[in-house]
């Protein structure tokens, strides 16, 4: 029995995936999810955790700023479309002129060459006019925003199971906390009762100690279950990116998920929205796209440009001379050492191994799905068996309770009917929290926004 409390209190300590970054929550958010019942904390439904992640957790903000950046990137790859234009400008003053000597009629003759001041203005533009390879691979930049947004909605998707398993977990302890609290209550509660009957010469000073020693052992378990509640609840801030010191209220009970559990549910086996394996789809495709780029790398490049200087020379007064030339080129790629052909040979290698492992994915992924599956078939079985136990626990509790007041039960046994009953309590707990994670999950990998 101490085992099955200890696993309860160690899964609503552990369950939650690890702390992320958290920061300071935008206070009109946090407002809109106040509710009525204490003004001074924050009362979380399930609803509004997922609000404030989705717009708080550090982890969206990255994810976006990501694809913001990706757009940048790609926005910047349209400039090669466009003229590139430039002008330069210089000024060189001589400090001493470069001398030459010349033989004039036998006789040399010093020369200087150069003048005092030179300025030079230049402006120039080029463009390219057709390069294949160039359009292509604006189409594969076009795919990396793709690949940004499918990663953010990963993150979000993340963010969504996490929120919910840590919130589940806050319910769990709670729970916990509600049922040893009530084993506690009742130990006091006998205790008090088997003291009297002490007093009155109706029961031993073995029975009293045993009821007292009972007590005492259900009060750490109390202390325990609070530290679970209390660390549970400081998992769901971190992960839903408050500040830890933030005062909150979860809000539910493991109770109103019974309604999900029990209705109807269909496997679900589809992986068209999944994740990792839109990426992979969108990765093959960009690599298909750098096979095409590589092979026009083999086709005549295009280009034009334009240039015109304007440029002085002179002692005491300068003299100005502009010129200006015009240029189309033709680039035409005959042999390069087997190259370009050698990294087409090692894109599509890539290709073939994206392919295996995105096969690999898929077929791990549909073992996570049947795994899941089995799991929330086996909670129901549990959550079923457990929930007529508790009633049948409940009813064997309250006659023992009974016969024990009129001295016809021993404290052994009203014992052993309240640890029955507290078992049955956690284990139906137990089976509505390993239901909603493993539906979490689920819906996670099968891409459930």
């Amino acid at each position: 029995m101490k085992k099955l409390i200890f696993n309860i209190l160690a899964i609503t300590t552990f369950a939650i995936t690890p702390f992320f970054s958290y920061g300071q929550t935008d206070e009109s958010t946090l407002q809109q999810a106040q509710g009525p019942k204490n003004p001074g904390a924050l009362q979380l439904t399930l609803e509004h955790a997922l609000e404030i992640a989705l717009s708080e957790s550090n982890t969206i903000k990255i994810a976006d700023m990501t694809v913001e950046k990706t757009g940048y990137a790609r926005k910047g790859s349209y400039a090669a479309l466009y003229p590139n234009i430039s002008a330069n400008g210089s000024y060189q003053r001589t400090l001493k002129k470069q001398v030459m000597v010349m033989d004039m009629g036998g006789n040399p003759m010093e020369i200087k060459v150069g003048r005092d001041n030179n300025i030079s203005t230049s402006a120039s533009a080029s463009m390219h006019l057709v390069n294949a390879q160039l359009w292509e691979s604006l189409k594969l930049s076009g795919m990396d925003v793709e690949l940004a947004v499918e990663q953010a909605r990963s993150s979000k998707i993340a963010m969504v199971k996490q929120v919910k398993q840590a919130f589940y977990a806050v319910l769990l302890a709670q729970k916990s906390l509600d049922v040893v609290t009530s084993v506690y209550e009742n130990a006091q509660k006998n205790y008090e009762k088997t003291e009297q009957r002490f007093n009155v010469g109706k029961a031993s000073e073995v029975e009293r100690l045993r009821a007292q020693v009972t007590m005492m052992n259900a009060e750490p378990n109390v202390s325990s279950a609070q530290n679970s509640v209390l660390l549970a609840t400081w998992q769901l801030k971190a992960v839903m990116g408050i500040d830890l010191d933030t005062d909150v209220e979860v809000v539910g009970d493991l109770n109103d998920y019974t309604e999900t559990m029990l209705t109807p549910y269909v496997s679900e086996d589809n992986l068209s929205n999944n994740s990792s394996l839109l990426q992979l789809d969108i990765q093959k495709r960009m690599l298909e796209s750098t096979i095409r780029m590589q092979k026009k790398q083999y086709l005549p490049t295009l280009a034009a440009s334009i240039n015109y200087n304007y440029s002085a020379m002179g002692d005491d007064e300068l003299r100005w001379f502009p010129s200006s030339t015009a240029a189309v080129s033709l680039s035409i790629p005959i042999f390069d050492g087997f190259q370009k052909h050698n990294a087409i040979k090692q894109s599509k290698v890539n290709k073939s191994m994206l392919e295996l492992q995105r096969e690999d994915a898929e077929r791990n992924l549909r073992i996570g799905i049947r795994n899941y599956n089995d799991q929330m078939a086996l909670c129901i079985k549990n959550y079923q068996a457990a929930n007529a136990t508790v009633s049948i626990a409940q009813k064997s509790y309250d006659i023992s309770e009974k016969m024990y007041e009129v001295g016809k039960a021993t404290l052994v046994e009203l014992n052993d009917a309240q640890l029955a009953l507290q078992q049955a309590q956690l284990t139906q707990a137990q089976a509505v929290y390993n239901f909603m994670v493993a539906k979490a999950s689920l819906d996670e990998l099968i891409g459930k926004e």
